[in-house]
């Protein structure tokens, strides 16, 4: 091991050990009981909500894969990222207050108590099938083989790629499972709004080491190579042969953004455990504007690879991994990987506990005829999450010979559970008469017919399938709306009332929402042919749609700030 290796390890230890140790001072005692250990004793603030929304969302994944992409083809994909800020909006003020509003721990026991226990089985049936046989071992496997492409693990431990790739998942695995097993929600959410903070430092520090680089030293000269050559490579306007074409942000994945952000369990837990209604809508609207962020430090790196290397590596994710191993010093590239074990924890540990957290109170409580102890849950949970890590270890590994499939099996499993399960609950939340036998219709005709597009007319039926989500999603809607004209509810369903923390919308979350999505427009504007696309310059149009952005801005803000407190 050469010093500058030693160096990279020595100080990734430092820092997780440092981690580690503040989500231990921050959770001690304070996860004994139901609330405590599923929800964080609904004492989370907006800092830690935003910190872990960002983690759990963002892994070593989107790290490679959206660079990697920018690099091949252009800005086309950060519509996955950009757009959920409207997603976010959405869950700060529609989702979010009826979701507190009823104290619910899951999304299903929402389903149960708006529909019936059938429809909570069915819902909790797809998550846990998604999560423990595909999603937790896929974040496991795609983490590891992160690291190993980063740091060369065969090589430094003189293992084989695949007895390499064990240890590796393992050990990833373990310290992970962790904070999930031992902390709960609050070691989650405290050790992710950490790594967070190292992400955002990391993720901004490599572009502009990167344009240094690509300057020759002069940061100036670097970015009129950025912006002056191939400028279509800042194009965010995906064509049709792009690989997110733009007409797709106004079809299925408003309806798949709308899914993660405001029906995941794994994502909106930690917006369940907020500390008040307040805390939780600008924990909720801070990630939507760290999202902003993703394009600068998860596309343009990529970009810069391009320009500095061509286009001769073997594979676009290559890209990524060289431009970090040119750019930063062994210490700084130490804290890069404790930034990039730390988003792969996230992820990992977000899913264990939320899989977890839907055995015991949505398989196993309902079972037992007598109300267990919040120390018998916890207990229960606990060994849930020992369980499934365990399963997840042995098959994570398994996929490095599958590969090619692991990739299409996730795209696919998911769109078996995406739509169902934000029809079912905007339905049950918007609606008073539309019954439960509404809700297993969706899930089996969701399941049937998305399985037969993707499998059997797949040839045949060559529609985009972002586009497909949108088209299921509409069918799916006339599906509940019409089981509740045949068959309505006798009783209309009224929302509980059952908060247990203060519910006084927070004061500049509206003027907020109006900036972060006129921030999501004037991304596209920035990033298309009237923008940066345009030879790296911008004309009158850029001009006259960014003032008139501002001008909005100021005119809403205005009237917010003269608007007389009501609380």
């Amino acid at each position: 091991m050469d010093g500058s290796l030693g160096l990279t390890i020595v100080s990734c230890i430092a820092v997780m050990a440092l981690v580690a140790w503040v989500s231990w001072r921050k959770t001690r005692g304070s996860v004994e009981t139901r609330e405590g250990y599923f929800l964080a004793g609904r004492g989370l603030t907006a800092g830690f909500i935003a910190g872990s929304l960002l983690l759990t969302n963002l892994s070593a994944e989107q790290l490679i894969g959206l660079n990697g992409s920018a690099y091949g083809y252009n800005m086309s994909s950060m519509a996955w990222e950009v757009t959920a800020a409207v997603a976010t909006v959405a869950m700060a003020f529609l989702f979010l207050p009826r979701y507190l509003a009823g104290a619910f721990t899951t999304l299903p026991e929402f389903l149960a108590e708006r529909f019936d226990q059938t429809v909570r089985r069915m819902s909790v049936l797809l998550f846990m099938l998604g999560y423990g046989l595909v999603t937790i071992p896929s974040v496991l496997y795609s983490g590891s083989l992160a690291v190993m492409q980063f740091f060369d693990v065969p090589q430094m431990s003189g293992l084989d790629t695949f007895p390499a790739l064990v240890v590796t998942v393992v050990t990833i695995g373990v310290i992970g499972a962790a904070y999930a097993v031992f902390g709960g929600l609050r070691a989650v959410a405290v050790s992710d709004t950490l790594n967070g903070i190292g992400l955002l430092f990391i993720g901004l520090l490599v572009p502009i080491l990167g344009v240094l680089l690509l300057g020759d030293g002069s940061f100036t000269g670097g970015m009129e190579r950025l912006l002056g050559e191939h400028p279509d490579k800042l194009d965010a306007i995906g064509a049709a042969g792009d690989p997110t074409p733009f007409g797709t942000i106004f079809t299925g994945m408003i309806f798949a953004n709308l899914f993660y952000w405001c029906t995941n369990q794994y994502v909106i837990q930690r917006t369940l455990g907020a500390r008040s209604l307040a805390e939780g809508q600008k924990g909720v609207l801070a990630s939507g504007f760290f999202k902003l962020m993703v394009p600068f430090m998860m596309m343009i790196p990529g970009i810069i690879a391009f320009h500095l290397y061509g286009p001769g590596f073997g594979t676009i994710d290559e890209a990524y991994p060289r431009l970090v191993e040119d750019v930063l010093p062994p210490y700084l590239a130490g804290l890069f990987l404790a930034v990039l074990l730390g988003a792969v924890f996230s992820s990992f540990n977000s899913l264990l506990n939320s899989a977890a957290t839907l055995f015991t109170l949505d398989i196993y409580a309902p079972l037992r005829r007598a109300e267990p102890s919040d120390a018998h849950l916890v207990r229960v949970a606990k060994i849930a999450s020992v369980v499934i890590a365990l399963f997840s270890f042995a098959v994570a590994p398994l996929l490095y010979f599958a590969e090619e499939g692991l990739w299409q099996v996730v795209r696919v499993f998911t769109g078996f559970y995406n739509i169902p399960t934000v029809v079912i609950v905007i339905m049950g939340l918007f609606t008073r008469r539309v019954p439960a036998l509404g809700a297993k219709l969706v899930i089996v005709f969701h399941v049937t017919a998305y399985g037969l597009l993707r499998f059997v007319f797949d040839d045949v039926v060559t529609l985009h399938f972002i586009h497909q989500y949108a088209v299921l999603f509409v069918i799916e809607v006339g599906i509940m709306l019409a089981a509740g004209a045949w068959r309505p509810r006798a009783v209309p369903y009224v929302p509980p009332s059952k908060e247990k923390v203060d519910m006084t919308p927070w004061r500049l979350g509206r003027p907020v929402a109006f900036t972060l999505l006129s921030c999501v427009v004037g991304l596209y504007v920035l990033f298309s042919k009237i923008g940066l696309a345009n030879s790296g310059s911008s004309g009158m149009a850029f001009t006259v749609a960014m003032l008139s952005l501002l001008a909005a801005n100021l005119v809403v803000w205005i009237f917010a700030l003269r608007r007389p407190r009501t609380s």
